[in-house]
Formats: structure tokens, sequence, C-alpha cells
């Protein structure tokens, strides 16, 4: 019986066969151009002409392939995260349609988004840094340690993950829904974060980021994100961080993670979180980090892997599977004092949002009273 490893694997081979086409074609089409002129061919015009015929050719055939993947995603995540809740933390400059078709495919994996949470241009604007750090310390639930290190966005991470996350050990909530609700609703007050409805603790987290933003200090602004994401992978049971192109440079929070070896060991990426290939990447990341593994997955720089090996349990739709699930990432050390990406300077939150988000069917960000369940 075909199991969904099968149609996997087509999916992949789609894809392969897309991006060599593409290019393959550009190549010998610029070759083809630039061998005419002179020579007594096709004028110039004509050649644009066809050039760009053969442009959007292969448009419409990476259009037929996503439209092909996005069919296909509910049953290659299917059973990846049977019963596991998962809280979604997005940045100001994260694309809503992606926030939204991650929260879908979690749902498809059998997943519960338990909470959403959406970072603020405060949260990374190093004029309020110390402003972060004071009221992190304020509104700390009795018993949640800190870690050591001083700057924002650890310390941020370090409280959130007490509020968002379960301990990894008991699957327990960390703080109880009182003082969770109360922590919360200090940092939507301070103008750092804003909740979009009820909140419960969660066993997993996805971050999920833009690309690279326009500010003269995106690399501190994507430092302060990817130390945040750092710090709730050691708070909970594991964590992915999510960007889109651009997101795995120098400048953006997915390359300095990757940047950092003793950070990536523990902390899942993704760089095309815009891309259907990248949103399943995301998912199976969820499940690989639960299972005490990591990777760095995409098309950039540093990527392992386009998308994580599907386990046998998720790939299988109604036959065994012999094939081994191939989980190479190194074994979880999360320790809540490891410091998180080195620090290149002061956070910025200067950079504009991205205006072109797509409207959220989801409970919509704002400043209400922020309601958390669980303890």
């Amino acid at each position: 019986m075909i199991t969904l490893r099968y149609h996997f694997v087509a999916m992949a081979a789609v894809f392969l066969a897309l991006a060599v086409g593409v290019v393959l074609g550009s190549t010998t089409a610029a070759e083809r151009f630039l061998a005419g002129i002179g020579d007594g061919g096709p004028s110039s015009t004509e050649q644009l002409t066809n050039l760009e015929n053969e442009r959007d050719d292969l448009a419409a055939r990476l259009r037929d392939a996503e439209a092909f993947a996005v069919a296909l995603a509910p049953r290659i995540v299917a059973g990846s995260l049977d019963g596991q809740r998962v809280a979604l933390l997005s940045t100001v400059d994260a694309d809503a349609a992606d926030r939204d078709a991650v929260r879908e495919l979690i749902g498809a994996a059998g997943g519960t988004v338990s909470g959403e949470i959406q970072l603020t241009d405060g949260f990374t604007d190093p004029a309020r840094a110390d402003q972060l750090r004071e009221l992190v310390r304020g509104v700390l639930p009795a018993g949640v340690r800190l870690p050591s290190a001083v700057d924002p966005g650890t310390l941020a991470g370090g409280l959130l993950g007490a509020l968002l996350l379960t301990d990894p050990e008991t699957d327990e909530p960390q703080a109880s829904a009182t003082e969770s609700a109360a922590a919360l609703g200090g940092l939507v007050d301070g103008g750092f974060v804003q909740a979009g409805g009820e909140v419960e603790p969660a066993r997993l987290v996805v971050v999920i980021d833009g690309g690279v933003s326009a500010a003269n200090a995106a690399g501190d602004r994507a430092a302060v994100v990817a130390r945040l994401a750092a710090q709730l992978d050691r708070s909970g049971a594991g964590a992915v961080l999510a960007g889109r192109a651009g997101s795995a440079t120098g400048q953006g929070s997915v390359g300095l993670v990757r940047a950092d070896r003793a950070v990536a060991d523990i902390l899942s990426t993704v760089d095309d979180v815009e891309r259907p290939a990248g949103r399943i990447a995301v998912v199976l990341a969820l499940r690989e980090q639960n299972e005490g593994a990591a990777g760095q997955y995409g098309v950039a720089e540093g990527a392992r892997a386009p998308v994580p090996e599907a386990s046998p349990a998720a790939a299988d739709t109604g036959s065994a599977d012999t094939g081994p699930a191939d989980d190479t990432g190194p074994a979880d050390t999360r320790s809540a004092d490891d410091a998180g990406p080195a620090n290149t300077g002061p956070a910025d939150g200067s950079g504009p949002a991205d205006g072109s988000a797509e409207e959220s069917d989801a409970a919509p960000f704002d400043d209400a009273a922020v309601v958390v369940g669980g303890g």
C-alpha cells in the first residue's frame, strides 16, 4: 500500500526538478540571448519576448508545485504532533499569512495552539531595554528562576518561557494561572507584547519572524529575537525559530542562531516560512524538538535539509513503514543558565513592521486583559 512517505518523496522530487529546471532554463536562455546578438539571428526584441514567455512558464510551474505542496501538507504532517500543545509567538515583522498557515498545519498535525503572543517594537527598542529588564524582574512569578544573562532578549525569554511553557520533565505549568495572567498583563500594559485571546501553557513553542528589517540596526533587533528564542527553547520541551527569505543572513535572527554552534545544537530554525515547504518544515521540526533533537532547515546558507525527515508514525497512512526515522540531531542539552547567541550590540526595534501581512482569522492582538488557563 502506498504510504505518505511515498507522497513526500514524490513532492520532494517535484521541487527538485522545478529548481533544476529554473536554473537550467535561465542559464540556457541567457546563453541563447547573448549568442544571438549580432549573428543574424532573431532580433533582441524577439529574444526578449521569448525569454519573458519562458519566465512566465517557469512561474506558472512554480505556482503549480506550491499548490501541490499546500494540498499535500496536511497529509505529510498528520500525526506529527498528536496531543501536543504549542505556543505561537510572532514579531511585528512576521507576516500574518505565515502565522495563520503555521497555526492551521499544527492543527492538521494533531496539535493545539494553546496561545498566541506578538512582540511589539518596544520589545527590541534599545531605549526601552532597561525598562524591559526592570519589568521582567518585577512581575516574575514566585519560584521562577531567571537566567544569569542580563540582555533583555534572554531575560524576557526566561519570563515568557515560564508563562507560556510547561515544565519539560513533568509537563506541569511553571507558574500559577493567577501569577501568569498578572505577569502577561504587565508586559501588555508596558507595551512590550500583545496577546491574542486566552493563553494556556504549552509544551512546545514556535517563534515566527520576518526577513531582514530595513533598519540600520537590524542585526541588533535580530539578536534580541534570536536570544529570546534560544531561552524559550531551554525553558520548555523545544522551540522552532522560523523566518522568511533573508532571515538566514548575518543580519537575520535565523542566521545569528546558525552562526552560534552551541545554540544551533538545541534550537531548530527554518528560513523559508513564507513557502509551503517551509511551513511543513516548522511542524516537522516541532516533532523533532519534542523527541529531543534539533536541526536547521530551508534553502539558505546553514540549512542542512529543506525539511526534517518525516517520522514513520507520521508518514504511514495505512501500512507498516520499515524505513528508519533519520533523527540525526544532537541530544537536547538545554539548561536555564546557558547564554544565548553572542551579543552583537544593543537591540534596535526601529525597523518598520511589514505592512503586507494579510488579515488573520484568529483573535486579533490587542491590549485587552490577558486570560491564562492551567495551573
